[in-house]
């Protein structure tokens, strides 16, 4: 399994990383173990989870799994910021970064944090967060930094602020990126690469639908994410089936399936380190495994558009 930089300066991560937010949900503990192990044998060592996965659940169980291999694996979780409804304060973001990651810490059984994310932008200060953040990697607590779900503006502030005080820079971004849903290329793409920072997508089978599991005009089958929420559900247009049904054709054509498409198409955008991906079973983990295999050419990327 080939590992790619975070960044410019960030660690090396795994290609292709294992979306833990079905553990302590959707998978107990022996679940989690299986899928786990299995990542580790195929050199998939990028686990990505968080505190609010299954209310905590999510990190003991992987922690668990990783018990005797933690040496092995490279462990990525994020912080919830404060409740929308806990006004702003000085100290109140500091307070509660300094609770999460000792929960994480805790409940992964570990010393360190790989990569620490803030989940979502805090509203406050972004000078307090960044400044408790830059305590932890002086601690040892944890060794990198990273976001979820900012803006491009966003970006900009933690780079300028990071910069200006001499603070741990974060070094990743993790974004919402799929064949079918790319506004963010628009802007957070390109100031994520010239900031340095290391892209890492998640939801690359655009809920299911980069998978062929759903077709055109029938119902969503049962369990499935589409068919559990209005939210998701609203992806699946028939624009949608349209690209969906050609990226099959292409990848058929080439011998493999629409959802290896769909993570070697993110694997082929020059900014991208690592593709999160969920899995349920060992079977899922191999076929995740097996999209890193496969390298699009740029005429390849070309063609798709």
């Amino acid at each position: 399994m080939q590992t790619r930089p975070l960044g410019t300066e960030g660690p090396a991560l795994s290609v292709i990383g294992v979306g833990c937010n079905n553990f302590g949900t959707r998978m107990d503990a022996e679940q989690t173990a299986l899928v786990v192990h299995a990542a580790l044998d195929a050199g998939v060592t990028h686990f990505d989870t968080a505190e609010m996965y299954g209310n905590g659940l999510s990190e003991e169980y992987l922690g668990a799994a990783l018990v005797g291999r933690r040496d092995e694996a490279q462990i990525a979780t994020k912080y919830t910021p404060r409740p929308d409804d806990e006004p702003y304060r000085p100290g109140v973001i500091a307070s509660r970064i300094h609770e999460a990651v000792e929960g994480s810490l805790r409940r992964l059984g570990t010393d360190r944090i790989d990569v620490y994310y803030q989940h979502y932008p805090d509203p406050g200060p972004v000078d307090e967060a960044l400044a408790t953040l830059h305590e932890l990697v002086t601690a040892g607590k944890v060794l990198h930094l990273a976001n979820s779900n900012d803006s491009a503006a966003q970006l900009e502030e933690a780079a300028t602020a990071a910069d200006a005080n001499r603070w741990t820079p974060f070094r990743g971004a993790q974004i919402h990126w799929s064949m079918l849903e790319r506004e963010v290329e628009d802007e957070i793409v390109p100031t994520a690469e010239r900031l340095g920072l290391g892209v890492v997508p998640y939801f690359p089978l655009a809920s299911g639908l980069l998978t062929g599991k759903y077709r055109r005009g029938e119902a969503f089958p049962d369990g499935t994410r589409l068919a559990g929420s209005e939210r998701f559900a609203r992806l699946a247009t028939e624009e949608a089936f349209d690209r969906v049904e050609a990226y099959t054709a292409f990848a058929d054509a080439r011998g493999h399936t629409v959802g290896e498409l769909a993570i070697a198409w993110l694997l082929a955008q020059p900014s991208v380190t690592s593709v999160i991906a969920g899995a349920t079973t060992p079977a899922q983990v191999a076929a995740n495994a097996k999209a890193a295999s496969w390298i699009l050419t740029p005429e390849d990327v070309a063609a798709l558009g």
